[in-house]
């Protein structure tokens, strides 16, 4: 295998990468970013890779959530404040019903591009570039709005900062106090009209955790009751922008792509011998791969010899998306391969991206259900095999959006204009998002037993 940098990924072909109309601009901004500090830590990255080898093991479960993209525009600490809470109720649930740790990783603090199915759109015979994320250009319909200015990228480094400096603060300053978030939840199930069937879980974590007080295990002598850990993940699309936050570690000599502590390639920049590859296995970074149906099983095994050639646990979580009527006749050939092969993976599933359809008025939608069947479909293709079902991976958010169909509160395609504010794709609201908690607390307990 050649020799890795951090720019040799430039010698390689690329997909998915904008037209940057000033090339001295975009090699100042990237400048910039080379001297500007780490958003995460070389420690904080091992420590992760540490937990995902848990996770491949069957010793813990992965739960991986945030927005499709973050946006400039609705920056606020209350967006990131309710999507932090999410995650640390759907983990309550799910670690209770798994009897095992959940490793919480959010779509968060860089998720700023994203691939897209065309270069260009045409509205009312007038074409311009796609719009590629805030990172990237602006979604207004104009050509000064569509043209990809590298500035952006300075200012979505500096969001990512302010993002993960909350997320760390929210960690550690009480907000993720075990009783706190078990408060939230039974507040959710008195409210759910699915109620009655998430009681009697939540009437057992109430159970354990006034047990646990009368033994002293207590908030004020328990680190592990108050503080948390949420590490945070992208897609690494925009590679100037990820090798410009790429650090060698001054303890190991290893490089970490210092952007976030996982980053994933998607399902349209998977191509062994292309630039997304070329620079994803360079850092030591855990890398996730988006496997679709597609995927074949040669692809797959060159993959992981590119990606993971030493097999390391923890460094690769293959995140499989199908779509809900797919997943149960592609999945289990490439789960057998990577068993056959003695790889040390995490398998995740993304229940979204294929299930991703146009309602009746326009709007781009999913529905719970198909979310719910393809997640089934997962966990029954690893039950068969006789492999771990690792975690689950959502596109959601802690506002009450509503751009997914059905669920608990049934929202409807003629419901979807109430508040469809997504930037790309449709995400579940912080409702729909717990309610799949508490579904997939029944199998993670089914499989514990």
């Amino acid at each position: 295998m050649q020799t890795w940098t951090p720019n040799s990924w430039r010698d390689k072909p690329i997909k998915q990468q904008p037209t940057y109309p000033d090339a001295t601009a975009l090699k100042d901004v990237e400048h910039q970013l080379r001297k500007l500090p780490p958003l995460v830590f070389a420690g904080e990255i091992r420590s992760l890779r540490e937990q995902l080898a848990n996770v491949a093991e069957g010793r813990a479960f992965l739960l991986q959530g945030g927005d499709c993209a973050e946006s400039f525009a609705e920056f606020s600490a209350d967006k990131i404040r309710d999507t932090f809470k999410i995650l640390l109720q759907m983990a309550v649930v799910m670690t209770f019903a798994g009897s095992s740790p959940v490793v919480k990783i959010g779509r968060m603090a860089g998720q700023f591009a994203k691939p897209r199915s065309a270069d260009t759109e045409t509205i009312e015979g007038v074409e311009l570039p796609s719009y590629r994320g805030d990172i990237i250009n602006d979604n207004e319909f104009t050509a000064e709005a569509r043209a990809a200015d590298p500035q952006r990228m300075l200012r979505a480094y500096h969001q990512a900062a302010s993002t993960q400096n909350l997320l760390r603060a929210f960690a550690q300053g009480g907000l993720a106090d075990l009783h706190q978030v078990h408060r939230w939840n039974l507040g959710f199930v008195e409210k759910s009209p699915l109620g009655e069937k998430y009681q009697h879980l939540a009437s057992q974590i109430d159970q354990a955790l006034a047990f646990m007080e009368a033994c002293g295990i207590r908030a004020n002598t328990t680190p592990q009751i108050h503080e948390t850990t949420v590490y945070t993940s992208h897609e690494a699309l925009l590679l100037g922008y990820e090798e410009a936050l790429t650090r060698q570690d001054s303890l190991t000599g290893g490089w970490y792509d210092c952007s976030a502590h996982m980053l994933w390639i998607g399902d349209r920049t998977r191509q062994p011998d292309h630039a997304h590859v070329e620079f994803l296995r360079g850092v030591k970074n855990p890398i996730g791969v988006k496997v679709g149906p597609t995927t074949g099983v040669d692809d797959l095994v060159r993959l992981m010899d590119t990606l993971n050639p030493e097999n390391i646990p923890g460094r690769l979580t293959l995140i499989a998306r199908m779509g809900a009527d797919k997943i149960t006749e592609h999945l289990p050939q490439l789960v057998r391969a990577v068993k056959a092969e003695g790889r040390s993976v995490v398998w995740s599933s993304d229940p979204m991206h294929g299930n991703t359809i146009k309602a009746s008025s326009g709007y781009k939608t999913r529905s719970v259900d198909a979310i719910l069947r393809e997640m089934k479909g997962f966990f029954e293709v690893h039950r068969a095999e006789g492999t771990h079902a690792g975690g689950v991976h959502f596109e959601m958010t802690g506002q009450n959006v509503t751009e997914c169909i059905g669920g608990a509160y049934q929202i409807t395609e003629e419901g979807l204009c109430r508040r469809y504010d997504t930037q790309c794709d449709p995400r579940l609201n912080g409702e729909q998002a717990l309610e799949l908690a508490f579904l997939i607390a029944d199998t993670l307990k089914a499989a514990r037993g």
